[in-house]
Formats: structure tokens, C-alpha cells, sequence
């Protein structure tokens, strides 16, 4: 049977939206859905989506019932402090770092200053017509930078002397503490206070061992409170009194030995294996108990790197300086 079919139209359901979607002012396109015969006709269908009970009243009121649109709120993400990523004590590094150019600007500064005023006609002539106010007043404000670097043995032996009083109080607290997170640093081979009393004993022989200096008892009082209280501070000077032997203390006694010892190899400067590889794993445990810090006690713990390298500064520069100490014993006098 052959059939002429020109249009054809389909019967689809009425689609009656809901009254949110009219709120929303949401319009649905007309589609329009072509069929083919066998002649290649196209005919069209209109679909509507009609809502005949929806009146204007009832979309306003759906508008007002919608919640406001919420406002995401914007990430403010911590500034990463440098060598963060690597742990806490590459953190300490670039702290000391910090310092050491610090001190070297500054040393700078005083010398273009102090040769500006050397090179300036007018401190001269001030200098010609007030030669002995100058000359007291100059005897008066000696600072460190007018002692002589010259060593001396009987500042060497302080130097030991302090140095082993503060080796010494941090291993007996190691040993000492009933913290399980102090049994990381035991027996590191790190250890030095036999060492030093080695040396002593050898110095001995031609000095008289001194008593331990005020800056030092100090510093061993804070020790002893921070191994108390806060572990995670302890443990930032333990690390950096270790480094701070090994980066500068060795160098200056090997020096020290060299021009006074006749090269002789002091105790201090052996070690049970290769001090790098015992630093590296001391340095290895700190990073990991330091990921279980909280970031306030990461930053007090760059905080005393600063005063952990001003008291072990002091007592490396007992080695070279010749009248220093005799100022601190002075000024511990004062405090008294």
C-alpha cells in the first residue's frame, strides 16, 4: 500500500514546570522535531511547556522565599618561611645565616665609618687641640674591637674550661630526663665533655684550672629550665651548640693548637667516626620530632637559635681575646 504521507503530528504531554523554576525566570527553548517521509518532507512539531495556573503573584512570592546567594570565602594561605619544607632545622640554618650577615654589614659599616672619620681634617684638628681629653676618654670606651685576636693559652684553657661546664649540663639532662623524645639524642657520638676534660688535664700541667665564667653559669641555668619546660627549645640549643662546636670551635682550637701546642691534636677534635655523618643524624631526628611541632613552638625555636649563638660566641671568642674576660668577670661582679 503506498501512503503520501505529507506531515505527521505527535501527541507529547503537557510539561507544567514547578513555580521555582518560573522564579527563576528559567525558559525552556521550543523545539522543533523534524519528520522524514519517504518523499524527504520535513514537517514541524511545537512543543509549549505551559503552566496555566502559575499567575504573577505566585513567582514574585517564590523569588522572596530564595535563600541569598552565598559568598565564598576567600583562602588566606600561610607565607612559608624559608626552608620549611626541608624541617625545622634547616629553618634554624638560614636563621644563622641571617645573623651571620648581620654582623658582617654591620662590621663593614663600622669600618667605612671609623676610616672616614680617620680620613676627615676635621677630627684631626679636633684631635690636635683636645689630645688628652681624647686620650682618657679613648681608655674609658675601649670596645672589643681594640682588644688584640692574638691568642693565648691561658684564654684557650677558659675556653675549655666554659665549654665543658656546658657540654657536660646538656648530656647529663639527656640522660637525665624521663621524656621518651630526649632517647633520640643519647649516645650520638656527638658527646664531648670527656674530650674536653682531656685537654684540660693536659693544659693543667703548666696552668691553674679556672672556675667556670658568670656567662656561662647563666647559660647553663637557662638550659636546665628549657629541658624542664619546653623540649622542642631544648632541643634547638642542643643541636646548635653541637653545630656550632663543630662549624667554628674546631677550626679556632686547631688554629690555637698549631701556634701554641706545637700542633698537637687536641681531644677535641677526634671523634668515634665522621662528625658530618653524626650531625647529619642528629639532624635527621630533629626534623622528624619537629613535624609533631606546633608552628608557634617552630618559631620560638628560631627565636633562641639567635641567643643560643650569642652565648657560644662568647665563649669561642675567650680563645683569641685577651682582656674579654677580665670584662666579664667585671660585669658579672656588677650583676652581683
Amino acid at each position: 500500500m503506498k501512503t503520501n504521507m505529507t506531515s505527521a503530528t505527535v501527541n507529547l504531554p503537557t510539561f507544567r514546570p514547578p513555580s521555582m523554576f518560573l522564579a527563576r525566570n528559567i525558559f525552556f527553548p521550543t523545539p522543533t522535531i523534524s519528520i522524514n517521509n519517504k518523499n524527504n518532507i520535513k514537517s514541524s512539531i511545537i512543543c509549549n511547556c505551559l503552566n496555566p495556573t502559575t499567575t504573577t503573584d505566585d513567582v514574585s512570592a517564590a523569588a522572596k522565599e530564595l535563600p541569598p546567594p552565598v559568598k565564598q570565602k576567600r583562602k588566606v594561605y600561610r607565607r612559608m618561611r624559608p626552608g620549611e619544607t626541608k624541617g625545622i632545622t634547616e629553618e634554624m640554618r638560614f636563621v644563622a645565616m641571617k645573623l651571620r650577615d648581620k654582623k658582617l654589614k654591620l662590621k663593614t659599616d663600622n669600618m667605612k665609618q671609623k676610616n672616614k672619620n680617620e680620613n676627615s681634617e676635621d677630627n684631626e684638628e679636633e684631635e690636635k687641640e683636645n689630645g688628652s681629653e681624647n686620650s682618657e676618654s679613648e681608655d674609658d670606651g675601649e670596645t672589643d674591637d681594640d682588644v688584640s685576636w692574638e691568642p693565648e693559652l691561658d684564654g684557650f684553657m677558659r675556653y675549655l674550661v666554659d665549654s665543658r661546664f656546658i657540654f657536660t649540663t646538656i648530656e647529663r639532662l639527656v640522660d637525665e630526663s624521663q621524656d621518651v623524645s630526649f632517647a633520640y639524642f643519647r649516645n650520638t657520638g656527638l658527646e664531648r665533655s670527656e674530650s674536653f676534660t682531656k685537654d684540660i688535664d693536659l693544659l693543667s700541667e703548666q696552668l691553674t684550672i679556672p672556675e667556670p665564667l658568670f656567662t656561662s653559669k647563666k647559660y647553663v641555668k637557662y638550659l636546665e629550665d628549657l629541658a624542664a619546660e619546653s623540649p622542642p627549645l631544648f632541643f634547638c640549643h642542643l643541636y646548635n651548640i653541637y653545630f656550632s662546636h663543630m662549624a667554628g670551635g674546631q677550626v679556632i682550637a686547631r688554629k690555637v693548637s698549631e701556634k701554641l701546642l706545637e700542633g698537637r691534636e687536641l681531644a677535641i677534635c677526634q671523634w668515634p667516626g665522621d662528625p658530618e655523618e653524626l650531625l647529619k643524624g642528629m639532624r635527621d631526628k630533629l626534623n622528624a620530632l619537629g613535624q609533631h611541632w606546633t608552628r608557634d613552638e617552630k618559631n620560638r625555636c628560631l627565636k633562641e637559635t639567635s641567643k643560643c649563638f650569642m652565648y657560644m660566641g662568647t665563649i669561642i671568642r675567650l680563645i683569641i681575646m685577651r682582656v674579654l674576660h677580665q670584662k666579664y668577670e667585671h660585669g658579672a661582679r656588677t650583676m652581683q
